[in-house]
């Protein structure tokens, strides 16, 4: 059983930038694809980022493309996102995800950060 646990998340104001952390634990931790994806209240959860196994590969959302950027570092079982440029459209909790493929992140997922970004 992997456990996620996300941080970073906080109160920032419009353009500025925020890094979430996602340390992992309880698997081996490259042998799962990682991701990102955020709910905000009333909206269901959507995709923000995944990188491979490896972290040699990444696709993002088109809302956030240009604005994040998401790596691994496997040494330290850890997933990060750095977000920048942030708009109070992008207020919501992040959860961080693991799965099979960037395309299949279903298997894990952790309790969520908050980020609020204020206008």
């Amino acid at each position: 059983q992997v456990q996620l646990v996300e941080s970073g998340g906080g109160l920032v104001q419009a353009g500025d930038s925020l890094r979430l952390s996602c340390a992992a634990s309880g698997g081996t931790f490259n042998s799962y694809a990682m991701g990102w994806i955020r709910q905000a209240p009333g909206n269901e959860r959507d995709f923000v980022a995944a990188i491979s196994r490896s972290g040699g590969t990444t696709r993002y959302a088109d809302s956030v493309k240009g604005r994040c950027t998401i790596s691994r570092d496997n040494a330290k079982n850890t997933v990060f996102l750095q977000m920048g440029s942030l708009q109070p459209e992008d207020t919501a909790v992040y959860y961080c995800v693991a799965g099979s493929s960037t395309f299949s992140l279903n298997q894990y997922r952790g309790q969520g950060t908050q980020v609020t970004v204020s206008s």
